[in-house]
């Protein structure tokens, strides 16, 4: 891809805290990080996403002449833990549903031949999984969602895998006394696992998020202790919450997954 990009000598570097995998730079208009072997194919996905009209997705612009992928900067307000209290809304709820089921329809077109992913392929691979779509990876304007950043880790899988995260950071799925959770009860709860699964539609129902989401719990775990491993201690404490919060949904899948009343959310992608 060609080089959109201006000389980041001639603009000033602002280290950006959004998002969860560290490393981006803003320069002016842009957002830059260092290049590696899966940039071109992320590069390739997010122009995709933009010819299917996915106008809230990163614009691509090509290397910089540093090296570093460069991408448009999405202006705005990214939250970060603790979430402010707007965060939990039922807007922000159901506009996150929306916006993942417009992803995974206009990612499902993708050409993966030649794609090269930092996170392994998952099978079944219906669409392209963002695999971090996370209220730390969302940007907020007037408290809307108006747009998702930090797209590396993106690659194939099923629907539900991204759907189960998304529900296990925003419903939230998690136990009590994870401080980045809600203090809410499990009615509660299982109303907004049933509001999040009418938003994002394709008749995703909440007893199988549930089992998707405990399955992913695990696997993140495992991530992180092979992260943890090779040198990133600060995050080892996380091994043992993703597990802990694994357990809590399995104690409480039941109660969960009921099929609690309400109104219809459903909306169809735009």
């Amino acid at each position: 891809m060609s080089d959109h990009s201006t000389d980041a000598a001639s603009e000033q570097e602002e280290v950006l805290d959004g998002g969860k995998m560290g490393g981006a730079i803003r320069v002016g208009a842009t957002v830059r990080r260092g290049g590696a072997a899966w940039s071109p194919t992320i590069q390739r996905l997010l122009g995709h996403l933009r010819e299917q009209g996915l106008t809230w997705s990163p614009q691509p612009l090509g290397v910089d002449g540093n090296g570093r992928d460069s991408v448009s900067y999405l202006p705005g307000i990214v939250p970060q833990y603790p979430l402010p209290d707007w965060a939990w809304s039922q807007n922000v709820l159901t506009d996150a549903g929306v916006f993942l089921a417009q992803l995974h329809q206009a990612s499902a077109s993708f050409d993966t031949t030649d794609a090269v992913w930092q996170v392994p392929v998952r099978q079944p691979a219906e669409v392209i999984c963002h695999n971090d779509f996370a209220p730390y990876n969302m940007v907020f304007t007037d408290r809307r969602l108006t747009g998702v950043i930090d797209w590396d880790t993106a690659s194939p899988g099923p629907r539900s895998w991204d759907l189960a995260y998304l529900a296990y950071r925003l419903v939230p799925l998690a136990h009590p006394d994870n401080r980045d959770a809600v203090n809410s009860d499990l009615g509660e709860r299982a109303r907004r696992l049933r509001m999040l699964c009418d938003a994002y539609g394709s008749g995703l129902e909440p007893a199988h998020i549930l089992e998707v989401a405990i399955q992913r719990l695990h696997d993140l775990a495992a991530f992180t202790k092979a992260r943890a491993d090779q040198g990133q201690e600060n995050i080892r404490s996380h091994v043992g919450l993703y597990h802990r919060d694994a357990m809590w949904i399995t104690a409480h899948a039941e109660h969960l997954g009921r099929d609690v009343g309400g109104p219809d959310v459903r909306r169809p992608p735009s």
